[in-house]
């Protein structure tokens, strides 16, 4: 087997890690476990694999902004209906009724939350173990479902849950496998998922609401 430690270490950060978050075991041990894990990814970036932390001043905005925006038009359009039918006393909710809640729900989940999953499942994860999938498909379809995975926590609508994360995780590879700015799928990433709290989902998925 070619890379062991590799190996290893997906199945560690990426299966073994999110599962026991389902666990009954003290949030304080989950929490330094989940700071040990990011610190370690950070580390091997930096030290290890070397990358800078900087813009790439050769990204693609036009057709990245023409992609996001088309793709956010279709899942605003699908969403909206679909709150509209089922779930309609959750359409808007938190931006109507409680908009200082909306907004310091979209800056914590905009800027605490997706940079470091960008980071973990998208560079990380393609800087590590590209080299370990036969193609593209394969690479962006194994990242969807880990990173899908890394929400098994949610216990509320926990199918709704890991539905959506796998279609973003699918989209979110996508991008970064094109375009191999983290910058860049963080985001879409943030755009994609303000909308849902902002349509109401995010009441379904046990944010505050």
């Amino acid at each position: 087997m070619k890379h062991p430690y590799k190996m290893i270490e997906l199945v560690l950060l990426f299966v073994l890690l999110p599962v026991s978050y389902v666990l009954d075991y003290s949030i304080w041990i989950k929490i330094v476990l989940t700071i040990i894990g990011f610190s370690y990814v950070v580390w091997i970036l930096l030290r290890v694999e070397k990358l800078p932390f900087k813009v790439n001043e050769r990204i693609a905005w036009w057709s990245f902004w023409k992609r996001t925006l088309i793709q956010l038009s279709i899942i605003a359009l699908v969403t909206t209906a679909t709150m509209y039918f089922f779930k309609k006393e959750l359409l808007f909710n938190v931006l109507l009724n409680k908009p200082l809640l909306y907004i310091i729900i979209l800056f914590v989940y905009s800027f605490l939350s997706v940079y470091p999953q960008e980071l973990i499942y998208r560079t990380f994860f393609f800087q590590r173990y590209e080299k370990f999938f036969s193609s593209s498909m394969q690479l962006i379809f194994v990242n969807a479902t880990l990173f899908s995975l890394a929400h098994l926590f949610f216990e509320l609508n926990r199918p709704l849950v890991l539905t959506l994360t796998f279609i973003g995780g699918l989209l979110f590879a996508y991008t970064f496998q094109k375009t191999r700015s983290t910058l860049l799928v963080s985001i879409e990433h943030a755009i994609y998922g303000s909308w849902l709290f902002t349509v109401g989902i995010g009441g379904m998925l046990g944010f505050p609401s």
